[in-house]
């Protein structure tokens, strides 16, 4: 499965096009996580953690985004946009981190 953020595959010819494909990936935050990385802030520096977590979130929403493209019959995703969003619960005491990815699937001969 050919996943990019081109419109087009270099040397290759779109022949059919399946329509927009969706992967969405909800990973919780821990408390711990969430203070160590507070502190972060405070005194400069990256946090490992946040970090890592957000490479698992976009791997699992391209992973699904890839799987629904071929269900409809596609070989790769053109266009894909990836979107990160940070969601906490109404009294802000749990956080979650949201990752979409969206593209077109689509057929390459």
């Amino acid at each position: 499965m050919i996943i990019t953020t081109t419109n087009t595959v270099e040397g290759r010819r779109i022949v059919a096009y399946h329509g927009v494909v969706t992967g969405e990936a909800i990973l919780g935050t821990n408390v711990f996580r969430d203070f160590f990385a507070s502190i972060r802030d405070i005194v400069g520096g990256r946090s490992g953690s946040y970090e890592k977590s957000l490479g698992q979130g976009r791997e699992l929403a391209l992973g699904e985004m890839g799987d629904e493209a071929q269900r409809l019959g596609g070989n790769a995703v053109v266009g894909v946009d990836l979107d990160y969003e940070n969601i906490t619960s109404g009294n802000g005491s749990s956080s979650m981190l949201m990752v979409v990815a969206s593209g077109t699937a689509v057929t390459l001969e």
